[in-house]
């Protein structure tokens, strides 16, 4: 079926207006309606009976809910989101992966064939755009994964798809890359070159960023049940799409922390920041299957580590990486927490440096590093924050001024505040940063709730 926007309107959550139609777009990448504050979009891919639906916050105070014209039960509109300006006009827009929608009948117990829809962002709010889908589709799950980034360098953003159930093992599609028609690439792509199996899922977690500071965009695709030497211990891949160049990362990677074991799922989660403010994106790997404690056993959920690699002139350094437990921070790690579920980057402090976020829904919390330009993570004035819900921690994000719906062109930056989800629960909590040396967070407040795994994803 087409996936057409059926877009209903619901009570403001906050005083506000609706999005202005009489200006033009500020360029922010947060900003889908060009009025100046930040929005957010909330996936809740099991509303409805699985058919699922994104509901947008405007800063202005309204809120939208996106579903599918036509949609059928168990679609997952809302699996993924990724937010980028993929037309050149300065408003954000947003990609919504529907990796469960069956282009012909519906296979029971079978994986989707998967569609991404586009919104295009403008000054009245998001309006549909392109619909995406594979030319040959099978059970690819095609956009149970997205991310956006300029990996051309061209100053409009690339929309990358993940397809983790793709034929041999996974795979990725790059759209809008300039002279390029979609571009989609795999294990088995002669210049990536690795050994590919049917359970790799090979972009099932995406993560975009400049490493190397040439001021293009790299890919980084994770693959959380890669078997390199050992059955799923997860792998993650460096691309330089416009170069055509792969590097495999692993935990058995000379200089990386750690070492490879069975059912670590390295590179479940990924996340991009500047840690030591030089300029150069740097790389938080998640390894929630990690077992640390002393009675881990064969698949449990595994306590967590996160390995950390930095920017350089020369793209990510292997010389001196770090790997990150609650061993050596706040919290004691359990067999149960996934440590390294969830991750996001955003300067919650103003130093211009940002920080870690580490979702622990196990342990129903999230674990903040603070970044400094001398050496970058700290553990020092670590904070573990607590909330509600089961699973509090299974998705973060950073969004900057939404407590005060403060202009995004203010000459003072806005600070970020910690968005966290517990989407078992469908709660969606907030807590402010705050401009002051060290690292403190304001109180964690109820920011939205829903039904359907509310908060699985945000944009």
């Amino acid at each position: 079926m087409n996936a057409l926007l059926a877009a209903c309107l619901i009570l403001p959550f906050a005083s506000g207006v609706s999005p202005a139609t009489t200006h033009a777009c500020g360029g922010h990448p947060l900003d889908f309606d060009g009025d100046g504050r930040p929005d957010l979009a909330v996936a809740a891919p099991y509303d409805s009976a699985r058919a699922g639906s994104v509901t947008v916050m405007y800063g202005s105070g309204e809120k939208v809910k996106l579903t599918q014209e036509g949609a059928e039960p168990g679609d997952s509109f809302g699996s993924a989101l990724a937010v980028g300006d993929f037309n050149g006009d300065r408003c954000a827009d947003l990609a919504v992966g529907v990796s469960e929608e069956f282009v012909g009948e519906r296979v029971p117990g079978g994986d989707g064939n998967g569609v991404v829809q586009v919104f295009d962002g403008s000054p009245g709010g998001l309006v549909t755009g392109a619909e995406l889908a594979l030319a040959k589709p099978s059970s690819d799950r095609f956009g149970a994964a997205l991310a956006a980034g300029d990996l051309d360098g061209d100053g409009k953003d690339e929309l990358v798809v993940g397809a983790p159930s793709h034929r041999s093992g996974g795979a990725v599609t790059v759209y809008w890359m300039k002279g390029r028609k979609p571009y989609q690439i795999t294990q088995k792509t002669s210049w990536v070159r690795q050994a590919a199996a049917v359970t790799d899922q090979w972009g099932a977690s995406l993560a975009t960023g400049d490493f190397d500071g040439d001021g293009r965009d790299e890919l980084v695709v994770g693959a959380p049940a890669d078997s390199v030497t050992m059955d799923g211990q997860g792998s993650a891949t460096v691309i330089d799409v416009r170069a055509r160049r792969a590097r495999l990362l692993t935990q058995s990677t000379p200089g990386i922390e750690g070492a490879s074991e069975k059912w670590d799922n390295f590179g479940a989660a990924l996340a991009t920041g500047d840690f030591n403010g030089d300029g150069k994106e740097d790389l938080a790997i998640g390894v929630p299957g990690e077992g640390l404690s002393a009675n881990q056993r064969a698949m449990d959920y595994g306590d967590g580590t996160v390995d950390v690699l930095y920017g350089s002139s020369g793209g990510l350094r292997t010389d001196r990486t770090e790997a990150w437990s609650q061993n050596s921070l706040d919290g004691k790690p359990r067999y149960y927490d996934r440590f390294g579920a969830s991750l996001a980057a955003g300067d919650f402090n103003g130093d211009g440096n940002d920080e870690l976020a580490i979702g622990v829904p196990g342990e129903k919390a999230v674990q903040v590093l603070a970044g400094r330009s001398a050496g970058g993570l700290t553990r020092v004035g670590n904070l573990l924050v607590k909330g509600k819900g089961r699973d509090f921690g299974a998705q973060v994000t950073a969004l900057p001024g939404w407590e005060r719906y403060r202009s995004l062109s203010a000459k003072r930056p806005a600070l970020d505040g910690l968005v966290v989800a517990a989407p078992d629960q469908g709660l969606v909590m907030y807590a402010p940063g705050r401009r002051r040396s060290g690292l403190r967070l304001g109180k964690v407040r109820p920011l939205s709730e829903g039904t359907g795994l509310y908060g699985y994803a945000f944009g």
